[in-house]
């Protein structure tokens, strides 16, 4: 499946009543429903919210694929400022619009939203994971996906450095929300030095309170780290920032890091490894799956901790084929996807 390949649907969502202006974009269903979060942002313009919608389902088709879970990509916007215009009618709103998909879309949680909202989506519809555990659902993706940057952290360590040993490794996260609130737990239990950034300064009193050995800092792309972990908003890395990034390693949570899939090219020029994304941070997208399918909490962290293993495979395939560390990923989605086309 090419990156330009057209979506199966793209649903522009509008409640006066409620002031919901909301986006559903269903890239593919061809390994199942299309399962992605549903994101609260004030984006700019429509266009801009458009563009992410559509980057960002495109990117779960492949994060699915490679996972080896039988989802499609899908993803939503509501465009406004959660903190302003967040209210429960407006949520039961959106429900019903993923309502009227009839399932081909399941909703669940990203940048924010939480379980609760999701709750609440959850009176209008039944095609949504993520969800409270008083409700049925298995909560916060945030951890699960934490650990699966993790795992793939170790494998581009031992692949990179001959060695899985985070100790004394310096680590930048930028983003100190859900998902780099738990991989600061992770990788200070392993030993690692760590300086986090996030625009919200609540996030970072509660990890100078929790991890008190941790650095904060303002620009973790300049600063002087080994891994550079993008765990907020995606396009981090364009030209520029990559020409000032002294990383060895780029690991993170972030969707769509790259501003353009040329970046990647500039940053291997420069000796620095980009361990894809959407590979990286299936661990949210695996827990929702189990809690879709109904799966118990052994079989889903067992999914989980393949990620390594997929990891490993990426970098094997990229050297014995001396192709970059993205495109041996993206052939691996898109073979999953042939085959299940033939």
């Amino acid at each position: 499946m090419p990156h330009d390949s057209a979506h199966e649907r793209v649903v522009f969502c509008q409640d006066r009543d409620t002031g919901l202006r909301a986006i559903i974009a269903v890239h593919s269903t061809v390994l199942g429903p299309a399962l992605g979060g549903t994101r609260f942002y004030p984006y700019a313009s429509e266009q801009d919210a458009l563009t992410d919608v559509l980057r960002l389902s495109r990117g779960m088709t492949y994060k699915a694929a490679v996972a080896g879970v039988d989802l499609g990509g899908g993803k939503a916007v509501i465009i406004g400022d959660p903190t302003a215009i967040k209210t429960p009618t407006l949520l039961n709103a959106y429900g019903r619009f993923v309502e009227s998909l009839g399932g081909t879309y399941v909703t669940a949680g990203d940048v924010g939203t939480n379980s609760d909202d999701l709750d609440i989506i959850a009176e209008e519809t039944a095609h949504v994971v993520g969800k409270n555990t008083t409700a049925g659902g298995t909560g916060d993706s945030g951890p699960q996906t934490a650990l699966g940057v993790f795992l793939s952290l170790l494998a581009a360590a031992e692949s990179t450095w001959g060695s899985d040993d985070l100790t004394g490794k310096r680590v930048g996260v930028e983003g100190a929300g859900k998902v780099g609130y738990n991989l600061v737990a992770l990788l200070r239990e392993a030993g690692a030095e760590v300086i986090v950034s996030d625009s919200y300064a609540p996030a970072l009193d509660r990890i100078v309170t929790d991890f008190p050995g941790v650095t904060i800092g303002s620009d973790i792309i300049g600063a002087d780290v080994d891994v550079y972990a993008p765990c907020a908003m995606g396009a981090t890395l364009d030209a520029s920032s990559a020409a000032r990034l002294t990383a060895s390693i780029v690991c993170g949570a972030a969707n769509n890091q790259l501003l353009t899939p040329d970046v990647e090219a500039m940053l291997a020029a420069r000796g620095i490894v980009w361990v894809p994304d959407y590979v990286a941070n299936a661990g949210g997208l695996i827990q929702v799956e189990g809690e879709l399918r109904g799966k118990d909490s052994d079989q889903v962290m067992a999914t989980i901790g393949k990620i390594r293993d997929t990891v490993s495979g990426i970098f094997a395939i990229a050297r014995a084929e001396g192709i970059l560390l993205g495109a041996a990923a993206d052939r691996l989605a898109e073979d999953r996807i042939a085959a299940a086309q033939s």
